[in-house]
This record gives structure tokens, sequence and C-alpha cells, in this order.
């Protein structure tokens, strides 16, 4: 597979040709994120989603005087195949509107922009959404996405540029550490919009080649400033869905491409049947809502069996556990050989746990809570924090 399938639109030349760049006067371009001055010009493959973010991010890291390459990842699915139907308000990230966003924004800095066609990527994407819910396992796309695509192939299609950088819109902030040659990622200035825990998956020697220039900032701010430039997006609601499954039905895409038979039944922690289900891809661990039963009292999702179809439900003092563990590390950090303390989430909306983790081998580890966790998902990231810094993370097993 060729990295770049075919550039579909171009607009606007490389910097020599570039129109004056737009300007907000001088608290607009303050030093919020002093890494986006990474020396002399820079060339930089800006992700540009068609978002208020990305928009932003694309004027910034002009004003910070780098040469800005903006290109929009199409996934190139054909919804309607699967007999999804992309609803009339539509917060995704990855349509056509969206690559148009993109353009007219890019033209309005006059920058370079390209849709890249990332359909085969993509694919695979959604083949490991599709089984790991068959597997009863809760999936997280957008971790793997970013691993895979975002800072994997951008990155090779920045190298075939001579790209020095590559630049994304997420909420976070690369922090220089005395001692360390690599940056350190750790949580955005927004604490309610930060993206550190969608991020611990890249690799580490990455992050001398990444800029976030959201870094610090709080996103009424972007917002503002979006305004002031005049972006047609400065009103556009932030992405909400996953991109190849706009209408939010996951289990309808799972069942449209599952070679197997997922239903069954519903059982207590006592292997009481209390009924049936349409199939386990409805379910996660930590579920309340949804069950599709009236119980008298509430109950939640325990565990879900792909091998006998059962999902088991119980009491929230039955969801709670002591402990995790968790494959695929990937360290931020050196790599940790001894049991260490540290703050853990389990989710992306999940607050941080205190906790030990204990490395097993140079590929897993143990968490231990300090107090039962709920919600202990298979197939979620867990992420270590030491307070702001991502140390690194796995996948819940």
């Amino acid at each position: 597979m060729t990295i770049l399938r075919f550039l579909l639109c171009n607009v606007g030349e490389h910097s020599a040709a570039r129109k004056r760049p737009l300007h907000l006067g001088d608290e607009g371009a303050d030093s919020a994120s002093p890494l986006l001055r990474c020396g002399p010009m820079a060339r930089v493959v800006l992700a540009m989603s068609g978002g208020v973010d990305s928009s932003v991010a694309a004027w910034l890291l002009c004003q910070a005087g780098h040469e800005v390459v903006g290109v929009f990842m199409r996934h190139g699915i054909q919804l309607e195949a699967c007999g999804i139907t992309r609803p009339a308000r539509h917060r995704g990230c990855c349509t056509a509107a969206d690559a148009e966003d993109a353009r007219r924004v890019a033209g309005q800095l006059g920058v370079p922009f390209y849709a890249i066609n990332f359909e085969s990527e993509f694919q695979r994407i959604v083949d490991y959404f599709v089984n790991e819910y068959v597997s009863g396992r809760t999936p997280n796309p957008c971790v793997v996405c970013n691993m895979w695509i975002k800072f994997g192939k951008l990155f090779a299609y920045a190298d075939s540029i001579g790209a020095d950088y590559v630049a994304t819109g997420h909420y976070a902030r690369l922090v220089p550490v005395s001692g360390e040659s690599v940056p350190a990622l750790c949580r955005g200035g927004d604490v309610n919009k930060d993206q550190s825990y969608v991020l611990f998956g890249i690799g580490r020697e990455r992050l001398r080649r990444l800029l976030f220039p959201m870094g610090g900032r709080r996103k009424e701010e972007i917002r503002e400033m979006a305004r002031r430039l005049g972006f047609p997006v400065a009103e556009k609601p932030d992405s909400q869905e996953i991109c190849f499954v706009p209408d939010g039905d996951h289990a309808r895409l799972v069942r449209q491409r599952r070679v197997v038979d997922t239903s069954g039944e519903i059982v207590t922690t006592r292997g009481e049947v209390m009924g049936r289900h349409e199939g386990i891809e409805r379910f996660t661990v930590g579920q309340r809502k949804g069950l599709g039963i009236a119980f008298g009292e509430r109950k939640f999702v325990v565990r879900v069996e792909p091998e006998t179809r059962r999902v088991v439900v119980g009491s929230r003092e039955e969801l709670a556990r002591d402990e995790l563990t968790a494959d695929q590390a990937n360290w931020l950090v050196d790599p940790p050989s001894e049991p260490f303390r540290c703050e853990v989430k389990i989710r992306y909306r999940s607050p941080a746990l205190p906790a030990t983790v204990e490395p097993l081998d140079e590929t897993s580890f143990r968490v231990r809570f300090d107090s039962p966790s709920c919600g202990v998902a298979p197939g979620q990231a867990v992420v270590c924090y030491r307070g702001d810094r991502v140390l690194g993370g796995g996948w819940i097993q």
C-alpha cells in the first residue's frame, strides 16, 4: 500500500507563495505552548479534521513561523453498505463536509491542504472494533486510531514529504524534562478536554517530533480565537461519535459484520437465568442501563462470557475489582522493573485512582487499586499517571 494513494485537493502553494496570515493581535499568539517554537521554521504536517481545534492549531503554527501542510484523513468506509444512516446533525470528524470545512480554513490561511485516502487502515480499525466486541471485550477505537494512523501512517506521510514535525489538535502538552532527551507527555491545560489518555500508545521517540498547539489552552479560548479569525467552524460542535458509527448504534455495525451468533442468556452471578439478549456486543462491564430486563433493583454487567455468550449481572459490590492485569504495555518513561506508585485511569472519563503498578514482564503489568474500582472492562486502556505526566499504559485483560 502506498502511503499516499492520491491527493484529492490542494489549495494554496507552499510557504513561498503563502497568503499573508490572519492576525488577532499580540494577545492571540502568546507563548502558551513553548514547543511550538522548535527552532528555525519547520515543515509541519497537521492533521486537520474540519473542527475548531485543528483549525486554530493551523493558525497558531503559522503564527509561530512554520510551513504548515494540512492533511485530512478520509476513512473511505461506505456506511450505507453497513446499514448505517448518517444522522442529519452528525457530529463526527471524517465526512466529506468535514473535509470541506478543513479545506476552507486552509484556504483562509493559504496553506497547502491534502485529503488522503486511508481506507485500508480504517478498515483494519473497524475489523478490530468488531472482533473485540465479538470476543466479549470493549474496544477503544480512538486510542487504536492514534496508534495506527495519526501517529503511525501520518508520520510515514510526513517523512515522505520531508516534514520535521506532525501536529494535531489534541488537548495535551509536551513538556521538556531536565536530563531527558524526549519531552514528557502531560495532561492538557483544560481539565474538561484533556486527551492525554487516548495518546498513551504513541511511541516514546515520536514525542520528539510531535506538536500539540492546544497545549495549555482552554476550549472556550480556542472558540473565541476562531470567532475573531472568522473561521466558519468557530461554532461547530465537537465530534461525539465514533467516526464510522455516526448514528451511535455500534451494535448494528457489529451485527452487520459478525460471522457468528452472539445471542445468549442474561444470568446473575449465582447462575440464575433472567432472560435472553440479542448479542454480547450490546454490553460492556459496568453497564447499568439498556439491559432489557426489569430487575427491581440496580444491576450492573459484571462480566461478558464470549464462550458461553452469557452476560453476567450483579450488584455494584460484585462489580468492584481490587486489581487488573494489562498487556501490550507502552511506556513513555524508561520501562519500569520494580513496583511503583502512581494514579491510573481505566476509562477516558473516569477519575485517576491511586494504585500500585507491578511490572510482570516487558509487555505486561498488574495494577492494584488502593480502593476497589468499578467498571474494569477488558479491552479498555489503563493509563498510568504521575501528577500530570503520562508514564505509559496498556490494555486491560
